[in-house]
């Protein structure tokens, strides 16, 4: 079904809005896929707040054109899949997660930080935690100093208690 033209501005203004907010952007090929496998591509997307959706690839460059996903331009070709998130690494994670299982979902590539990513770029971006692992892992860290001298404090405090109650009793 074809867009008028109002509806590709507003498809172009909705995908420009969403890259202006977004961090990463990672392509695939969805050549082969059923519905039923891109609904649940989509869900496991929409429940990890990346924006997914099948774009034409025209109205997918004017609407990149002068953000840093630009330097896509060259891997929009062929039936694609975007897929933008503001997390660093949920939109590749998605995408690579869905492909592993999935040999039908082919990654093209992808962009952070205003560089393209190629397909090994888009696995490696996907292998990295997500923030809330990370900032648990922070958190874990700094918690586990204070747990030893907490406990260290704990022994003495049992050691100097116990040898003055000691001889009292």
């Amino acid at each position: 079904m074809s867009l008028n033209r109002n509806e590709k501005a507003a498809v172009v203004t909705d995908v420009a809005a969403q890259a202006a907010k977004s961090q990463t952007l990672a392509l695939a090929e969805y050549r082969g896929l059923t519905v039923e496998s891109l609904n649940k591509l989509r869900v496991d997307a929409r429940a990890k707040g990346v924006y997914l959706h099948v774009l034409k690839n025209t109205l997918a460059r004017r609407a990149v054109a002068g953000t840093p996903f630009e330097v896509a331009r060259e891997a929009m070709a062929g039936p694609l899949i975007y897929g933008f998130s503001e997390d660093a690494v949920a939109a590749a994670k998605v995408i690579a997660d869905f492909a592993k299982t999935n040999d039908k979902l082919v990654i093209k590539g992808g962009v952070y930080a205003g560089k393209a990513l190629d397909v090994e770029g888009v696995k490696a971006l996907a292998s990295i935690p997500s923030r809330e692992v990370l900032i648990a892992q922070v958190a874990g860290l700094l918690k586990s100093p204070i747990q030893r001298m907490a406990g260290v404090l704990a022994a003495l405090a049992e050691k100097r208690g116990g040898g003055a109650e000691a001889p009292a009793a």
